[in-house]
């Protein structure tokens, strides 16, 4: 958990490093930027810690929308990011993505869809969200 609630952190600093780095090279430059040097250390890690990049031929390739939906989403969200943190700040930034993950991911759950298991919405997670969606807008307002 802390591993993930530190990566949280990096990501909150992400959205204004891609803003300054797009004043010089542009929005989609940018966003460039961000995916070389996302791959190039991935492909650092994969070969240090795992041996390399292991494509195994006997398995069947996941559906055409888990690619996209892997593919886009990083880009959508670096993006999108990236343009609306002249606006909201890092703050009103990471708040909202959190709130629109966390979203749609309960319903998600619930649906069990994209091999998850299916799970209940109580009222506790629908008070959940209310109480996350009340505290972007509390962040996002200036």
């Amino acid at each position: 958990m802390l591993l993930t609630v530190a990566s949280g952190g990096v990501v909150a600093a992400q959205a204004p490093a891609n803003n300054v780095l797009s004043h010089r090279l542009g929005d989609l430059g940018a966003v460039s930027v961000n995916f070389v040097a996302g791959t190039l250390l991935v492909l650092v890690l994969a070969f240090a810690f795992a041996g390399g990049i292991h494509i195994n031929e006997s398995v069947e390739s996941p559906a055409w929308y888990y690619w996209v939906l892997g593919g886009l989403g990083g880009v959508a969200i670096v993006f999108t990011t990236l343009v609306t943190v002249r606006e909201l700040g890092a703050g009103g930034v990471t708040a909202a993505v959190i709130a629109g993950q966390l979203s749609l991911s309960v319903v998600l759950d619930r649906l069990g869809v994209l091999g998850l298991d299916e799970r209940v919405i109580g009222w506790e997670k629908v008070l959940g969200i209310a109480l996350l969606a009340a505290g972007t807008v509390l962040i996002v307002r200036d």
